[in-house]
């Protein structure tokens, strides 16, 4: 009878406590193994939904506090001399005197040594940026510039002119190609007004052109994947497409994703002595399996880091492993030129930091964590196999790499 008694007591007192837990909670409803909640709610048990009792904030204003307790290693400068090889330096930074003295603050402040501009100029522009920057003793040895091809107008006669075009920038001192635009397969027409595949077998001329110049292609294909689909909330870019709508790809009016990433794959596999870089890792770094599979197929590729942190930093052990299989064929970028944003990059590469911000809310909502590279794969991925694929960047005084390896 004890025992009974006891057991009716603790009853008593549980019932009203679990009643006071619900008390002002919001509707409830029963869903089915694997059934999502209704719009509104969340599972607070299995297969149980409930609404707050609270309006529920936007994904723009909730922003709640973490409260983990862990170790943290900010990371203002790269612990190696980087080169940027995916620099974007805006306005007059690279075309005035005053510019290039700005750049070199800036890029001191993070241990950046040497920024390539990958803005694809050509012909007199690219003359006259040149000029200016060889003018600089601070900045003549820091700065290095990336020509472009125009792709528009393909048909008789383009690759002639595009080749010589090439030639003539190489003869200037531009030491690579690129960045050549995403607009190349999404809507570059040919002179025809068909739409010019990234696969056309008139532009290997020009691919050809490179590898007998020495000159690494760096080229941007499509964007996220997800810019393909419903702007829904299921989509993890949400947030950004609704912000820019104008960076969703309707299927009426553009390739597919995966159209555009065949197109590009037989382009590459047509031109093996071409040295292929691709930016923001191919678009495939929420996909590092299939990367590394390219990677494997595919010999003539590097990928560059530039604008998928928020994918490299959310799988810290997935990308630490492949960062090392793949530690000869990866470069640092950043993309867009803010100095205050380089800091995440090191502290991703260089710690085993938990749970800490992404510089973007709008590209990311989760956190990032450190993968925890060793100094010779730092080393790599800053500067040596930038040295290695880009003959005309400057190759003295870089640590353990005496200009001639």
């Amino acid at each position: 009878m004890s025992r009974i008694w006891l057991a009716v007591v603790m009853a008593a007192l549980f019932i009203p406590s679990l009643a006071a837990s619900q008390r002002g909670g919001g509707p409830t409803t029963e869903v089915r193994p694997g059934e999502p909640c209704p719009p509104g709610m969340t599972e607070v048990r299995p297969h149980r939904c409930q609404a707050p009792a609270l309006p529920a904030p936007s994904i723009v204003d909730y922003r709640p506090r973490s409260t983990l307790i862990v170790p943290e290693h900010p990371v203002p400068k790269a612990k190696f001399p980087a080169i940027d090889y995916h620099g974007h330096p805006r306005g007059n930074l690279v075309t005035t005197a005053e510019g290039l003295e700005q750049l070199g603050d800036d890029l001191d402040a993070i241990n950046v040594r040497v920024m390539i501009a990958a803005n694809s100029v050509s012909g007199d522009n690219l003359t006259r940026t040149l000029a200016v920057i060889a003018a600089s003793p601070r900045m003549k040895d820091r700065v290095r510039v990336f020509t472009g091809v125009d792709f528009g107008g393909v048909g008789p006669g383009w690759a002639d002119r595009a080749v010589a075009r090439l030639e003539a920038d190489a003869a200037a001192g531009a030491v690579g190609i690129g960045e050549i635009s995403k607009q190349f397969g999404l809507s570059t027409r040919k002179a025809d007004g068909s739409r010019l595949r990234i696969d056309d077998p008139e532009l290997d001329p020009v691919w050809h052109a490179a590898a007998r110049l020495g000159l690494p292609v760096f080229i941007h294909t499509a964007d996220p994947q997800e810019f393909w689909q419903p702007i829904d909330y299921g989509n993890e870019r949400w947030l950004e497409l609704a912000l820019f709508p104008g960076r969703r790809y309707t299927p009426d009016s553009f390739p597919s994703f995966e159209e555009l990433m065949a197109e590009r794959d037989a382009m590459i596999r047509r031109n093996p002595r071409t040295t292929f870089v691709l930016a923001h890792m191919g678009w495939h770094a929420n996909d590092l399996p299939r990367l590394a599979k390219m990677m494997d197929d595919m010999p003539n590729i590097l990928v560059e880091v530039g604008a998928v942190l928020y994918d490299i930093g959310r799988q810290p052990r997935t990308a630490h492993d492949f960062f090392m299989r793949y530690q000869d064929r990866i470069l640092f970028g950043k993309d867009a030129f803010q100095p205050e944003e380089y800091p995440y990059y090191w502290r991703v590469f260089e710690t085993r930091d938990d749970y800490f911000d992404y510089y973007r809310d709008y590209h990311a909502f989760w956190k990032l964590y450190g993968i925890d590279l060793p100094d010779e794969v730092l080393r790599k991925i800053y500067y040596l196999n930038a040295l290695r694929i880009t003959p005309g960047l400057p190759q003295a005084g870089w640590p353990g790499h005496d200009g001639n390896d």
